[in-house]
């Protein structure tokens, strides 16, 4: 996380593992139901990776594509 790649990496991760955490119900119910303060991050990750699923899904693919090619 000490680079951009590496944090560009991380809030990639964190949106697409909040995303794929809202689906299942007892995860939602414990880690996204608070929607403010720190815990809300989680919340808010979850509704990014949610609406705009393509975009951060063509950002992962690049991103792939980046770390494994291009570093």
């Amino acid at each position: 996380v000490y680079s951009l790649d590496g944090l560009l990496v991380f809030g990639l991760l964190l949106v697409c593992t909040c995303a794929y955490l809202q689906k299942v119900p007892r995860l939602k119910a414990w880690l996204l139901s608070e929607k403010r303060g720190v815990w809300g991050v989680f919340y808010k990750a979850a509704v990014i990776g949610t609406r705009l699923h393509v975009a951060v899904a063509i950002s992962c693919v690049l991103m792939a594509f980046y770390v494994l090619v291009v570093k």
